[in-house]
């Protein structure tokens, strides 16, 4: 192998890839510890080392160049290489296979749950993934599940909670349904709209009223308790109903209910037992879920 060709330090091409994965000097300085001109400054010793602009700098934004996103690709694989080194040298003193179960709402196994298992099943091919896709919360006690991505905080002692991310919520609808029916000016325009409801009709009247929301049964015409088919209700033009931004971004049939409304946030946490000390398999499910949940999450 001929060591003079390779000129640049890892560490100025992990910070390029992280610019890239996370879209600024500052996000990317928060993935790596590390502080915002220390970034900048190995970006700009890497662009001098390989001779190429990777970034155009626009006041504070910078903006990939068609060079930067072709040496993208390549400094990707260098990534899974390196981390594929890491996981084999630390797979020497105990093997990292088995299965893990996780559980997760049915929307978000659906939805957010799969390009995360992409990646895992490259890291650890010999991991068996189970997905408990449940709208109810899985007892990790009793080991219904190993990993859970809940809403909520757990409050038994035993269990690890990792809070992942604040995520936002809007209400959505078909666009057939707003240009029939008419689009919402304000919350209390929802009172003459069809509501789809996710299972329980009374507890999504107790979920409306906490937002000063006052609807009746009679607002509740459809609904399922398997928000997979309820969202689909929303998608095929049966009314609004409330969903996270991540997974309405993947539909391109529904539209923003009420804009102008600053969106609903609610908590994601990642919750284990404390096996998470002792089984490698279940950490390290637990950190990949860790890191990518926030980036597939706005």
């Amino acid at each position: 192998m001929n060591w003079q060709a390779v000129s640049f330090d890892w560490n100025q091409a992990r910070a390029f890839l992280a610019v890239i994965e996370s879209g600024s000097l500052s996000a990317a300085a928060r993935d790596l510890h590390q502080t915002q001109p220390t970034i900048g400054r190995q970006i700009t010793a890497l662009e001098t080392e390989l001779g190429v602009t990777l970034f155009e700098r626009a006041g504070r934004s910078l903006k990939v160049t068609q060079t930067g996103l072709e040496l993208a690709e390549h400094v990707r694989a260098m990534a899974a290489s390196a981390t594929r080194i890491s996981m084999v040298a630390s797979g020497q003193s105990q093997a990292i296979e088995g299965i893990v179960r996780i559980s997760a709402s049915d929307l978000f196994s659906a939805f957010l749950l799969p390009p995360i298992i992409q990646k895992l099943r490259t890291l650890a091919p010999k991991i068996e993934i189970d997905i408990v896709a449940v709208n109810t919360i899985s007892n990790l006690l009793e080991r219904e599940a190993d990993i859970a991505v809940r809403n909520v905080r757990p409050e038994q002692p035993d269990l690890i909670a990792r809070l992942v991310h604040d995520s936002k919520g809007r209400y959505y609808a078909a666009k057939s349904y707003l240009d029939k029916r008419g689009r919402p000016k304000s919350p209390d325009d929802l009172v003459s709209h069809d509501m789809i409801n996710f299972g329980d009709a009374e507890q999504m009247l107790m979920y409306y009223a906490q937002f000063g929301i006052t609807l009746t049964r009679d607002n509740f015409k459809v609904g399922s308790s398997n928000g997979l088919v309820a969202w689909e209700l929303v998608k095929q033009g049966f009314g609004i109903a409330p969903m996270s931004v991540d997974v309405a971004a993947a539909s391109p049939e529904v539209e923003v209910v009420l804009p102008n409304e600053a969106p609903m946030t609610f908590p994601t946490w990642l919750v284990t037992h404390r096996e998470l000390h002792t089984s490698k398999r279940i950490r390290l499910v637990y950190d990949l879920l860790a890191e990518e949940l926030p980036k597939h999450m706005a």
